[in-house]
């Protein structure tokens, strides 16, 4: 088959074929229609990742329909179309798996990381880590969905019942998660680079009640903040923009370090924490959400081989939306 494949720490990804995968007990294979381009791939790449193995197919936001099904396999059958997401297994033995913590398991396996991904014709999965996809949805428009919008959903819920959320980096994952956001009527607050209209366009289409540059003062103090953008200067910027007892939470897998700030910014009970990975509930009740929005995606279609400037459009942050690879 064909794939596009991590060879050496910095890549670039290179195309060719590979051996098609065989799917072992409790696992599928799916032929591939789509699988999206996230920051986490640039991560991978970049070498920014702990314990990365190579070679590896990256790709997590994996739409395929179910070719062939392994020994043991009763969730899904022949022909059905589903989403492979980043979290490919989890041990089920650890304190957290036991304690409905499966996203902190101890032992996990993640899609395009750890295991073989969807920058391929086929993939392999764990049938227990995928999910039926909302039919309103294309594969185009689903793929996004399986990560930029999971840990978007996930990162959403952490800040509770906030009724005015700042979104720092608005790229896939905010400009899903801000339609969710709309939708359940809270007020969003957008963060792009400095300078960068074209994504402040981008987010007032959206419906957003504000855009603006990263440094700017946001015109209403902030109950929580979400952080999509890997820039640790970002967290002392953001608690200055939130009033006391909010929240800043950072989304992304890799960060670089957070400078040193004054404790008068975080006194007054305000939090920052992270998102780590995703549950499977995650994935099922966003799922059920996204078409009663509805959520729209906006992705930029490449085809496989081009995958490499997918990844470079992403970096730049040249992209409203997501990008998509066509497979």
């Amino acid at each position: 088959m064909k794939a596009m494949v991590l060879r050496t720490a910095g890549g670039p990804l290179e195309f060719g074929d590979v051996a098609k995968p065989k799917p072992g007990s409790g696992q599928i294979r799916v032929a591939v229609r789509t699988c999206g381009v996230c920051r986490t791939d640039l991560h991978l790449i970049d070498d920014e990742l702990p314990n990365t193995r190579l070679p590896i197919i990256p790709g997590h936001e994996v739409v395929g329909i179910v070719e062939t099904i392994g020994p043991g396999v009763t969730e899904l059958s022949v022909g059905e179309r589903v989403g492979i997401p980043w979290m490919g297994h989890t041990c089920g033995r650890c304190w957290y798996c036991r304690h409905d913590a499966e996203n902190l398991c101890d032992e996990p396996g993640f899609t395009g990381y750890t295991e073989d991904g969807g920058f391929a014709e086929f993939a392999v999965a764990d049938a227990r880590y995928c999910f039926p996809l909302p039919a309103i949805y294309d594969d185009v428009e689903a793929a996004p969905l399986l990560c930029a919008g999971l840990i978007g959903y996930r990162s959403l819920m952490m800040v509770g019942d906030a009724e005015r959320i700042g979104i720092y980096g608005f790229g896939a994952a905010a400009h899903i998660i801000a339609q969710v956001a709309l939708w359940q009527g809270r007020k969003v607050f957008a963060f792009t680079r400095p300078g960068d209209r074209q994504s402040q366009l981008f987010a007032r289409s959206l419906g957003v009640h504000w855009a603006g540059s990263s440094n700017e003062q946001c015109p209403e103090p902030l109950d929580a903040a979400i952080i999509f953008a890997p820039v640790g200067s970002l967290v002392p910027i953001a608690l200055r923009n939130v009033r006391k007892g909010g929240s800043v939470v950072c989304a992304g897998i890799h960060m670089s370090d957070i400078p040193e700030f004054q404790y008068e910014i975080l006194w007054g009970e305000r939090q920052v924490r992270s998102v780590a990975n995703l549950t499977r509930q995650d994935a099922i009740e966003f799922l059920q959400i996204a078409p009663q929005v509805p959520v729209r995606t906006h992705a930029v279609k490449f085809p496989l081989e081009r995958a490499n400037e997918a990844i470079e459009q992403v970096r730049g942050g040249l992209i409203d939306g997501a990008a998509v690879l066509m497979v």
